[in-house]
């Protein structure tokens, strides 16, 4: 059975109301996600959020007699409410209370599927917890389960910070041994010469759909935030015959927890470590520049922001109006749509040539390992037989650090 929720927010003067509602909206979608229901949302215009109960004393009387009317089991806070702020609530309230940050590393814990996955949320959860320990109050010997207690053990939690700091500092040394198979996994990849392309975007964008229908894979794809967790990495083949490697990863997330964001940071690198950005939007969302902006955030955060981009703005059969993009380069597509997947393969390919090296080499009949390996490493524009030198013609592009570079040039 589904829990019943009240979402409580502070809108302060400088946030427009578009925004704030939308980031509402966001949060109610973020507790359905978790498998909750919310029954009431309760907000309050303030110049200062309270520093002790987070909102004012009215308020929480109102907040009081509907949790008592509904037999509400969880109050989610918008934004991240101090170890004070979150006694406080907790015990005029008689209720569990969790603020936005719990509720993401709730869902990351609830989706996490790797085991890297798994010990970076709890790192996550770990690191958050801890200096709020003594605001969890009665809830964290209560052990019932629920939204905001999936993850470590709320007991030991209470019982002993000795313990938790050993236990972050396991995960730390455990993660540090992942980190360093990843990175060789990495140099694996750059030694081979493999063109690497990562699908990034706000979460719930159409990631894994795109990802999917690009593939021909069959992953995850839910309309839920974070559905996709662990990233996962497919090979890919362009129009042209031109072979990559291609990463759908985690959704960004306005306000995303610091924590969550240093414990991911391995999993994020491989946004860095790729030579290509598919930025994925949902076009059809009211916010979505806010969104292309949340993402642009991360991307500086992560050093990948000057990498070559194509913004893919997804779900054209949910437009109602005629939509005018705004960033270059750019498609406008719908991911279930086969056409506009391959139109899509296209642009990245004429992005690639304008940037690459163009090339024109001869080949012997008998130099045939080398023809393939450039089908399947460059952009092959032309390619021909020359009955009269008995030699085959091809044209194309490369990549300017391609080991093939200096053959190429001879």
């Amino acid at each position: 059975m589904a829990e019943k929720i009240i979402v409580i927010a502070v809108r302060k003067p400088e946030q427009l109301q578009e925004r704030f509602q939308s980031s509402l909206d966001e949060l109610i979608s973020l507790s359905n996600t978790a498998g909750g229901e919310v029954e009431g949302i309760f907000t309050q215009n303030r110049n200062h959020i309270h520093p002790a109960t987070y909102l004012g004393e009215g308020k929480l009387r109102e907040i009081k007699a509907e949790v008592e009317a509904k037999e509400i089991d969880l109050v989610i806070s918008n934004d991240e409410l101090s170890s004070g702020q979150l006694r406080n609530l907790n015990n005029y309230l008689g209720v569990r209370i969790i603020d936005r940050s719990q509720l993401i590393l709730d869902i990351f814990a609830q989706r996490a599927q790797t085991k890297e996955g798994k010990l970076q949320v709890e790192l996550a959860q770990l690191e958050y917890l801890l200096p709020r320990l003594r605001g969890q109050g009665i809830e964290l010997s209560r052990l019932g389960g629920g939204i905001g207690t999936r993850g470590p053990g709320e007991t030991q939690l209470e019982t002993d910070r000795r313990h938790i700091r050993r236990r972050i500092g396991d995960i730390k040394n455990r993660l540090k041994l992942v980190v360093k198979q990843r990175e060789q996994y990495r140099k694996r990849r750059r030694d081979n010469a493999i063109f690497q392309i990562a699908i990034v975007g706000y979460t719930n964008a159409g990631k894994s759909t795109l990802f999917n229908k690009l593939t021909d894979s069959h992953t995850l794809q839910e309309d839920k935030l974070f559905a996709t967790l662990d990233p996962l990495t497919r090979k890919i083949v362009l129009p042209s015959g031109f072979q990559a490697l291609i990463t759908d990863t985690v959704g960004f997330l306005q306000d995303l927890p610091t924590s969550l964001i240093a414990a991911f940071r391995s999993t994020l690198e491989e946004v860095a470590e790729a030579d290509f950005l598919l930025h994925v939007i949902d076009a059809s969302h009211v916010d979505y520049e806010q969104h292309i902006e949340t993402v642009g955030e991360l991307l500086r955060e992560l050093d990948a922001d000057q990498l070559p981009m194509l913004y893919i703005y997804n779900k054209k059969d949910l437009l109602e109006d005629d939509f005018i993009a705004h960033e270059r380069p750019y498609a406008i597509v719908s991911a279930y749509e086969e056409e506009d997947m391959q139109s899509t393969l296209r642009k990245m390919e004429e992005m690639l040539e304008k940037v690459w090296l163009p090339f024109h080499i001869a080949l012997e009949p008998n130099e045939g390992r080398l023809m393939v390996q450039l089908e399947q490493e460059a952009i092959l524009t032309d390619k021909s037989f020359d009955e009269t030198d008995n030699r085959y013609h091809i044209k194309g592009y490369i990549r300017e650090n391609h080991a093939l570079i200096n053959r190429l040039k001879e």
